[in-house]
Formats: C-alpha cells, sequence, structure tokens
C-alpha cells in the first residue's frame, strides 16, 4: 500500500513509524528540514522536503498512484486543502487532522466527502472521548466501545482477591456460568509478552488482563475481581490546553463538578468566560499546597492534560497519595505505558496512538469498522463487519479456523453484543470483535475479505 503523510510532526512521524513496521510504501512530506533528517536517518521511508499543497511537491510524491494520504500538519486549513488537491490528483483516499470538532459533528450536513476529504480526525477530541470513558468504567485502566457499548474492552490488573485467580479460563467459565465477558489478552506481571488466552490459561495474582464485556459485563467484572466503579462526580483538570477544555466541557455538561488549573493567567480568564460552568484557578499545578487548598483529597478523579508529560504524571502520583481515587495523564512518550500501572496511574492517554488507531483501519484488510492498539501489548483489537464473500459467513466459531494467537472477544448482531464462543454462528452482517497478535493479523484479515 501507498501511503503519503504530510506533516513531520509527532503525530506524523509517529505514524509514519508504525506503518513502516507494517512494510507500507511511506513517503513523508514536511517543510522542517530538521524533521525530515531525523525521520530519514531513524526509519526505512522515502522524505521529501517541500510544501504539501505544492502540486509539483504532490507529483513528485506520486499523488496520482497513492492508495491513502494523510494530512497531519499543525495546521487543519492546510491538512484540508491538501487532501482536496491530492484526491483531485488521482489519490483514492483522504484523511485529514482537524481541530475544530464542529467539522466532524457536521461533516455529512457539509459532505466533506464531495470535496474529496474521505475521513477527519481530531487527536484532542480523540483524547478527550477518551478520558470521558475512562471516568464513566472508572475501575478499568482502558476502556474501549464498540457501536456505542454494545460491546466493550476493559482492561485491569488481577489482585490475590479476584474470584478466578489460580483458575484456567475454563475453570472459571463452568463456575460462572453467566458471565458476560470473555478474556482476549494477557500480560503476565513483570514480562514483555501478550497471551491470546485458551481453556488451559491459568489466571494469576498481578496480570494485566484485557477482557471483552456484554451489557452487564462490566459490573460483574468489577464484582469477580473486587474492583469498585466509583460514581465520578468532583473532578480536577490540570491544564487549560484544547484537550482539558473539551473533557471539561463535557463532563460539565453531563453533571460533574469541574476545578481546572492553568498557569497562564490570559488563558486562564479566557477558558473561565468560555466554561462559565467550571471553576478556573490559574496555577501550574506543581505546587502541593495550592492541590491541598483545592482540596484535591475530596476528588473522584485527577486528570492532567498540561503540556508537560513528567509533569502530568508527578501531578498524578501527588493525587493517588491524597486519595483520590481515579487519576489519568496525557503523556507523549510511548514508553511510559509500560510503567502506568507500576507506578500507580491508572490510565494514560497519548494523541499520536489514538490518531494512529482511528487512521490504522483504513490500511486493514477486510471489512475493519474499528480498531484500538492494546496499550503496552502486542496485540491489536480489531472489528470487522461479516460480507456474504467471508470465509467466516455462515459458519461456527470452532469450525473457523482461527488462528491460536487470536481470538473473536464478542459479535454485535443487530445493536446486541453476544459473548460468541464456539458454537455461535457468524452470519452476514454481523460485527466480530477480534483480539489478535500482530504477526497473526494478515491471517485474520483474509478470513474476513
Amino acid at each position: 500500500m501507498k501511503i503519503i503523510i504530510a506533516g513531520a510532526g509527532e503525530v506524523g512521524f509517529h505514524l509514519a513509524k508504525l506503518l513502516s513496521y507494517e512494510s507500507q510504501e511511506i513517503t513523508l512530506l514536511d517543510t522542517d528540514k530538521e524533521s525530515l533528517t531525523y525521520a530519514d536517518t531513524h526509519l526505512d521511508i522515502k522524505v521529501i522536503r517541500g510544501d504539501a499543497t505544492s502540486i509539483a511537491i504532490l507529483k513528485e510524491a506520486k499523488v496520482a498512484i497513492c492508495d491513502l494520504l494523510i494530512a497531519v500538519t499543525a495546521s487543519e486549513t492546510t491538512n484540508i486543502t491538501i487532501c482536496v488537491l491530492a484526491k483531485q490528483l488521482g489519490t483514492k483516499r483522504t484523511i485529514a487532522r482537524i481541530s475544530n470538532t464542529e467539522f466532524i459533528n457536521h461533516k455529512d450536513e457539509v459532505g466533506f466527502t464531495r470535496f474529496g476529504i474521505d475521513e477527519l480526525i481530531s487527536p484532542e477530541a480523540l483524547a478527550s472521548s477518551e478520558i470521558e470513558l475512562s471516568l464513566r468504567q472508572s475501575s478499568f485502566s482502558e476502556t474501549y466501545e464498540f457501536e456505542e457499548g454494545a460491546l466493550t474492552m476493559a482492561g485491569l490488573t488481577l489482585s490475590k482477591s479476584a474470584s478466578f485467580v489460580g483458575k484456567t479460563v475454563k475453570e472459571a467459565a463452568k463456575i460462572f456460568p453467566e458471565i458476560h465477558f470473555i478474556p482476549i489478552a494477557i500480560q503476565r506481571e513483570g514480562t514483555q509478552f501478550t497471551i491470546i488466552p485458551r481453556g488451559d490459561t491459568e489466571f494469576h495474582e498481578g496480570d494485566n488482563v484485557v477482557f471483552i464485556t456484554s451489557e452487564g459485563g462490566a459490573e460483574e467484572l468489577c464484582r469477580l475481581t473486587g474492583k469498585v466503579n466509583t460514581e465520578i462526580k468532583n473532578v480536577m483538570i490540570l491544564g487549560g490546553s484544547e484537550i482539558g477544555c473539551k473533557a471539561a466541557r463535557k463532563l460539565s455538561e453531563k453533571g460533574v463538578n469541574i476545578k481546572l488549573l492553568e498557569g497562564d493567567k490570559e488563558r486562564a480568564f479566557d477558558i473561565a468566560d468560555r466554561l462559565p460552568e467550571v471553576l478556573v484557578i490559574k496555577s501550574d499545578g506543581k505546587n502541593v499546597d495550592v492541590l491541598d487548598e483545592e482540596n484535591i483529597g475530596e476528588m473522584d478523579a485527577f486528570i492532567a492534560v498540561g503540556d508537560n508529560s513528567e509533569t502530568n504524571i508527578m501531578s498524578c502520583l501527588v493525587a493517588k497519595s491524597k486519595g483520590v481515587k481515579k487519576s489519568v495523564a496525557l503523556v507523549e512518550n510511548m514508553d511510559y505505558f509500560g510503567l502506568s500501572h507500576s507506578i500507580g496511574i491508572d490510565t494514560l492517554i497519548n494523541k499520536k496512538l489514538l490518531a494512529a488507531n482511528s487512521i490504522f483501519r483504513y490500511i486493514r484488510k477486510g471489512e475493519v469498522v474499528a480498531m484500538t492498539k492494546l496499550s503496552n501489548m502486542n496485540a491489536e483489537l480489531l472489528e470487522f463487519e461479516v460480507k456474504s464473500t467471508s470465509a467466516v459467513c455462515n459458519k461456527t466459531i470452532k469450525n473457523v479456523g482461527f488462528p491460536r494467537s487470536a481470538i473473536i472477544g464478542g459479535v454485535i448482531r443487530g445493536d446486541v453484543g453476544h459473548i460468541a464462543l464456539g458454537d455461535f454462528k457468524i452470519q452476514e452482517g454481523d460485527l466480530v470483535v477480534v483480539c489478535s497478535l500482530l504477526r497473526s493479523i494478515k491471517r485474520v484479515e483474509k478470513l474476513f475479505l
């Protein structure tokens, strides 16, 4: 697949890095010489220095035979222009990064596809939605919803009190026959290996386990693992960034009491004018006395989305030490994901990873509806739509011939999510959620072509 990425900033470089691992033919465009030099020396891709709104530069990148163009520069107007030009010059599909979420909310009404833009993504909007979901499922370290919650992915670390610690998956299923969840990935404590669980896989204390749950499954999972899904009513947000403001607006509209800390005086006043329901405090959050004065210990959740990852992490650790139940930190360094559970932060969010997840489904074969990469695991969670020509159509799961390094977590039929076991028959139109190790994704994709 030939892919052009316009913009060698954080999101563009990260996308180029991930896509180059998949042996895609990548061309990276940017005007910044330093960014391109770094990308050229660290990645197996082609780089072209120049303005991606230039027709000559696009032609040099062979835009006419491009399968996918992704415009992720810092300017949304530039991204829209690049996509429009690329589509007119022959590119098959285009994706534009934008910051104004009104474009996404009204994309059908405006008709962006008529202009030549197939998809709009906003990393900031994706991050704020991730924050909202993580607070709604506060007992889990990571969550992801398929089809508005028909099926939900939930990750957590097993404590000694979890009912199925020391039991195999098959033994646990016999003890809890009416359970509405299924384990799809396990990472043992202190290892970097991802296990796709089978019937004889045993649960251990300290395991980081990812489950798929149907309706009611999240509550059952909390009960059996000793977790408490705390109702979030009072939230403190550190950082008046676009993500912080979007999260504050969404949460306050749902009746959550919000305190937002912003160190820049002018920006703090501007946020207070824009969000009258939010209490805005001028502080950068580094002063523990200020956090105490604002009763951080009475908060149900603390969200750190400032510009500095280390400050976000340290602020979350202070919040946890004061008794705050749920902490969420925005980080730029992907290496921090492996440390989140060991250092005590509940959820880490990365804009680059969220943007990559949103874009990745366009390079996947088969009818991929949605996908997400599991944090700190060598696995992906994909949602496929079954066509009449798919190899899985009209077959029971046990007769599909799935690789052992992949597992079907659930099936959505109509609007109802099902935890589908071996005798479940897959039909045309079903949405099938699959967890697969990276090495098996191509084999899985072929089953849904």
